[in-house]
Parts: structure tokens; sequence; C-alpha cells
């Protein structure tokens, strides 16, 4: 039977193009040069404290510089326009940068367990007071590095990463803190990788929740916050629809704003511009699908598949 192909319409809305390096340009930097600093004042220090747990927080700041400048570079990517062949842009570097990211943070994180396992086997005096002003300095520059990420962590999963980790590494820096007391009171040098196997047991915890988001963004599942039955009842109300099938939404970029839709409509009649337009913008409002993709057939095409699909 007959029908109509209809495509991508913006129902009236017009997208801004990113900023060069995305809107956390500056934090970023400044985020990166702070933590390289200190990423090298905590290795010298760990060395001279004989401190695994120093060592293991300058380990993690090491591959947060690294998730910092994937980040930072796949915001850039995603300012830049569509081209002929990537027609959709590059926004879905920042699906990607999130990726990578989770994926060297749990190598760092195996890296970091193997120097702890050997330092629990092999204690050695620890410089306690070297550590509590290291690991001092260290919640100073995580705190503020987050804090300058914190207007876009709910909206961008990409900078949702940046700001966990700055968080999280804030939060472990104040028990390496306790931690570099307890041996100066105590004088129990296994206390320090021990405290360092809490910090490991931390950022794994802290960062599953962000590799699981990655991976669903990879696998282009439905974005969260939005009901793929709720959306397939919306359209089925529309005047005049029968039935909807192959309604697939996912989010073309890290950012929840980025949530793109493709249906098939079947209305007899077939529709017009005006009724698609209307279509498309109330996806917008009601589900904040942006990018709305819709076939209307007037009918079941040959061979077809029904509303199921």
């Amino acid at each position: 039977m007959p029908h109509d192909h209809h495509a991508h319409s913006h129902a009236g809305h017009v997208h801004a193009t990113p900023p060069a390096g995305g809107a956390f340009s500056a934090a970023f930097a400044t985020g990166i040069g702070l933590n390289l600093a200190f990423v090298v004042a905590e290795t010298i220090g760990g060395l001279a404290a004989n401190s695994a747990a120093l060592l293991a927080d300058a380990g993690h700041n090491l591959s947060d510089v690294l998730s910092l400048a994937l980040a930072w570079g796949a915001a850039w990517l995603a300012g830049r326009k569509s081209s002929a062949r990537y027609t959709y842009g590059y926004k879905g570097a920042t699906i990607q940068a999130a990726l990578l990211n989770a994926a060297l943070l749990y190598a760092a994180l195996g890296f970091i367990l193997w120097e702890t396992i050997d330092h629990l086997r092999h204690p050695a005096p620890v410089n306690g007071w070297s550590v509590m002003v290291l690991a001092g300095i260290g919640i100073a520059i995580n705190g503020f590095t987050a804090w300058l990420f914190r207007a876009g962590q709910k909206s961008d999963v990409n900078v949702r990463g940046a700001y966990l980790h700055m968080l999280t590494d804030a939060l472990v820096s104040v028990g390496v803190v306790l931690g570099g007391g307890l041996v100066m009171w105590t004088g129990w040098t296994w206390l320090d990788p021990l405290i360092s196997l809490g910090i490991l047991v931390m950022i794994a915890v802290s960062s599953w929740g962000l590799l699981r988001d990655t991976v669903r963004l990879g696998l282009q599942a439905v974005p969260n916050g939005i009901d793929l039955a709720a959306v397939r009842t919306f359209l089925l109300n529309q005047p005049d629809v029968v039935s909807v099938h192959d309604l697939h939404i996912w989010s073309l970029s890290s950012g929840d704003h980025d949530a793109a839709l493709t249906a098939h409509l079947v209305r007899p009649g077939g529709a017009d511009a005006a009724w698609l337009a209307r279509l498309a913008k109330e996806l917008e409002n009601e589900f904040h699908i942006h990018h709305s993709t819709v076939q209307v057939e007037d009918g079941l095409t040959p061979g077809g598949c029904a509303s199921g699909c």
C-alpha cells in the first residue's frame, strides 16, 4: 500500500552549535593543569614517604587527567559541524570518550591493586605527616575541580564523569589524611595499604553507575528519563493513528538533550506537514525528544511488520 516518507522535522526549534571545546572548556583546562601538577607532587611525595595510599591516589589522579583530556577532546569534536560523511556530526565522540574513560579507570585500578598487595606483603615505615599534607592539598584541588563541573553533571554523562571522578578523589583524599594520622598515632604501617584497598573499592563502586550508563549509550539504549511504553501510547493516541511499529529511541551524544526517535505510524489517509510538525513539537515538549523522524503509512505494507515490531 502507498505510504508517505517524512524526513526529520525540527518543528520550529533551533539547535545551537556548541562552543569549541564545549561549554566547560575552561573547567577542563583548569582541572587538567591543577591535577597534572598534583600528580607529579603526589608521586614524588608517595615515593619519599613510602606510602601506598599516596601512590594509589596519584595513579588515580593520573587517570583523571587522561579522562579530563579525553572528555575535553570529545566535547571539542561535538562542537564541529556535520559533514557529507558524518551526517549526525561528531556528537557521538562524547559517548566513545566516556566508554574509553571507564575502561582506563578500571585498568588503572588493576595496576594500583597490584602495587597495594605488594605493600601489604612487605609493609614499610610510612611518613604520615607527608601523607597528610599532600592528601590535604588533594582535597582542595579535587574539590575545586569538581565544583567547576557541578552545573553540567546532571545533563551530560561526559561532564558527569569528570564531576564524579573529581568528587570521588576529594573524598578519597579525606580518607588518606585520616589514614596518615592513624599511622602516626599507632605506628601500624599495614594501615596504609589497607586504606589503599578501601580507596580502590570506593572508586570501583562509585564508578559503576557511570560505566553502566556509558555502555547503555554505546548500545543505543532508550535514554534515562524516557519511557518507551509511554511514547508508544502517546503515538497511538494521536488522531486516526491505528498502530505503531519500528519505534526506536536513542541518544546521539552523552547529553540528555540529544534524544532521537524514528517510528512508523499507520494512519489511513496519511498526514500533512502541519500534522507532522505538531507531532514533533509535542514529542519535544512531552518527552524532550528533539530529533524525530516519523514515517506515516496509510496501511500495513505487504509483508511488512505489525505494531509489535
